[in-house]
């Protein structure tokens, strides 16, 4: 693919994980693989930035062999991979957290819960009703009060009728000031910490490997990636990225499933 010399126009190469760096069967292929392993040779370091907390996160990182810097939750934990270290985390204010619920829920009617417990083997809750979980691990949220016993990192909510847009739409004209309301997939909708954002969690990952945001190319798919665009010097949105990613990315690459980082950074390493 390339002969391996010459500089590479970026330091720090940024990918989401989910309809991103991993296809729809959560592999990531040996093209795709090999580009970043190009990249990094040419001095790029490479984050995985993911909405996914370290727990739901740490055996993709293990099975890939990834050994850097992971910013995990939407940014309120920064994850060494190496070191199975958690070196950062921000927790969600439970009490705003409360109230921005029944704000939403003062407008939508009862919502499904699901929460993420902090911390580096933090459970993720899930209450009646919530659906996508999928084959992730869980525990079934059965009492209502368990929700705030210990620290939480976030807060997912669906509706038995609302699409997620709509829904994120409602959240965060309800409780917009009370906590940061983000749309992180298809069917997820997130209460985080109020003003987090994976652009925060990338720049203090960057800044422990003396990087900035004019060093960064980053790689995302839907509208919780937008502010990592807006901090990085060049946003790229896969083919099936949300419609909202697209319309402020800089480039449209191919999609997950057709190695669209690959074809990016086989470009920029010609």
């Amino acid at each position: 693919m390339t002969d391996g010399s010459g500089s590479f126009p970026y330091r720090l190469v940024a990918t989401d994980l989910d309809g991103t760096l991993l296809r729809s069967d959560d592999s990531v292929s040996a093209r795709t693989r090999e580009a970043l392993a190009a990249a990094t040779a040419r001095g790029a370091a490479h984050i995985v930035v993911t909405g996914r907390a370290v727990p739901w996160t740490r055996h993709i990182l293990d099975e890939l062999g990834y050994e850097g810097l992971a910013v995990c939750g939407q940014g309120a934990q920064v994850y060494d991979a190496g070191a199975h270290r958690l070196l950062t985390s921000i927790t969600l204010d439970r009490q705003l957290a409360s109230l921005a619920l029944a704000k939403i829920e003062a407008e939508t009617g009862p919502l499904f819960l699901a929460a993420s417990r902090a911390g580096l083997d933090g459970e993720v809750l899930v209450g009646a009703g919530y659906s996508g979980v999928g084959s992730l691990p869980f525990v079934p949220l059965t009492d209502p009060s368990e929700l705030w016993a210990e620290p939480l990192s976030k807060i997912y909510i669906q509706h038995p009728t609302l699409s997620a847009d709509r829904l994120t739409e409602v959240a965060a004209r309800t409780a917009g000031g009370f906590v940061t309301v983000t749309m992180a997939g298809e069917g997820i909708v997130e209460l985080l910490p109020l003003g987090l954002s994976k652009a925060k969690g990338l720049s203090l990952a960057a800044r422990r490997l003396g990087l900035r945001s004019a060093d960064t190319i980053a790689f995302g798919d839907m509208p919780n990636d937008i502010p990592m665009f807006a901090w990085a010097a060049r946003g790229v949105a896969m083919a099936n990225a949300h419609a909202e990613l697209r319309a402020v990315a800089d480039e449209v690459t191919s999609s997950n499933d057709e190695d669209g980082i690959a074809v990016v950074l086989e470009r920029l390493l010609a």
